[in-house]
């Protein structure tokens, strides 16, 4: 069996990155960001990205540091709301926006994973999304035909993994961490904790190890919050 730890999210990236490649990237707003891989695109200076991603993270955060120096050309994205940076570069013409609907999104990348170069979905039907894509009738209804994502590499984040890559995630991370994983030739994923085989609960393995290529342990980890919500003590009421 191949080696797939790494010391570290350079050495793991290392032969993978070039530039104008599309990266699937996991995370859900804060939760569950691949950030020491994050990290380590952003240092090898490569350049034209394309991302795949449920959101672009917020200003200094996930994907936000690559917009900062101008790695990303394009964004695949259902979520953008929270990154200034973001807004000035699409409203300025320097950045390409392709807006998916976020179940579209998660399909589009289970579809990659799965081999499936496309499908039909309601979603999207007589909107903006719907411009200049195949429409099929089924049942007497539209639908608008959607491309799988296949993407040159992927890179999340899980909660723990053992020494053959089987994969645990946490929660909401597992969201869209899980469809990245598979859609990608490469998959290049971050963990809190690393076990021995034999240690997970195989009924309990959200993706099998097969779909990893090259890990590491990133933590420790800080929590990091989109929106701080402070009650107002009763003495200022």
């Amino acid at each position: 069996m191949a080696k797939k730890l790494f010391p570290d999210a350079q050495s793991a990236l290392e032969g993978v990155l070039k530039n104008d490649m599309l990266i699937a990237s996991g995370g859900f707003g804060l939760c569950g960001l691949p950030e020491r891989l994050l990290d380590a695109v952003r240092d090898s200076g490569v350049t034209g990205l394309t991302f795949a991603s449920n959101n672009a993270g917020i200003d200094n955060e996930g994907i936000g540091k690559l917009l900062r120096t101008k790695q990303v050309k394009k964004m695949i994205s259902s979520y953008v709301g929270e990154n200034k940076e973001f807004e000035r570069q699409y409203l300025a013409g320097e950045l390409e926006v392709e807006f998916c609907p976020q179940g579209t999104l998660a399909e589009r990348m289970r579809a990659g994973g799965a081999g499936i170069p496309g499908f039909y979905t309601k979603t999207g039907v007589g909107t903006l999304v719907a411009e200049g894509k195949e429409m099929k009738e089924f049942g007497g209804e539209e639908y608008i035909l959607e491309h799988g994502i296949f993407a040159d590499l992927s890179i999340i984040k899980a909660w723990k993994a053992d020494e053959s890559g089987n994969l645990v995630f946490r929660k909401t991370a597992r969201n869209f961490n899980l469809p990245a994983s598979t859609c990608g030739k490469i998959c290049v994923v971050e963990v809190e904790e690393l076990v021995p085989v034999g240690s997970l609960d195989p009924d309990c393995i959200h993706l099998p190890g097969v779909y990893v290529q090259r890990m590491i342990v990133g933590a420790p980890y800080d929590k990091k919050i989109e929106f701080r919500t402070v009650r107002e003590t009763e003495a200022s009421i």
